[in-house]
């Protein structure tokens, strides 16, 4: 009973991440991309106020999630699969930490009126470090997904 609560919370996360990465990638990258460089870093400021705080508390949690089902599994063919969850969500952690967070907080120093004529777009940079973890976030909710159907 304990492992189907783990499972349904680590479903539910990585459903969580992945469901709002692709809604990033698929409706407000291409949104923010037709904005005007001012309007675009305020907007982005504005959305970025809803998702860091959340964002990484769910992947943390749900990382913790598949480590303990994959301690609490028996089966190996189990335990590979939620190590692969691991694994993609550690990669998730890692291109936000490296790749997105840093290009966010670049555009704090920057004010919206004020956008330098020099300014270099973070927007192409940005959008491929956001598919790279969302991409991560597929292949770890196909790990998670395929353990929960098959194995608990």
């Amino acid at each position: 009973m304990f492992q189907n609560l783990i499972a349904l919370l680590l479903l539910v996360g990585n459903g969580l991440v992945t469901g709002v990465f692709f809604a990033v990638r698929v409706s407000v990258l291409p949104a923010l991309a037709t904005m005007p460089a001012g309007r675009y870093i305020e907007t982005h400021r504005l959305l970025g106020k809803g998702y860091h705080p959340a964002m990484p508390v769910i992947v943390n949690a749900t990382t913790l999630c598949a480590i303990g089902l994959a301690i609490l599994t028996p089966d190996l063919v189990a335990r590979l699969l939620l190590v692969g969850t691991v694994v993609a969500l550690l990669v998730v952690q890692a291109v936000s930490h490296l790749g997105n967070v840093p290009l966010n907080r670049a555009l704090t120093k920057i004010e919206p009126e004020h956008v330098p004529d020099d300014w270099d777009d973070p927007r192409p940079v940005w959008s491929r470090w956001h598919g790279l973890r969302t991409l991560a976030a597929l292949v770890a909710m196909a790990c998670s997904s395929t353990t929960a159907v098959v194995y608990v």
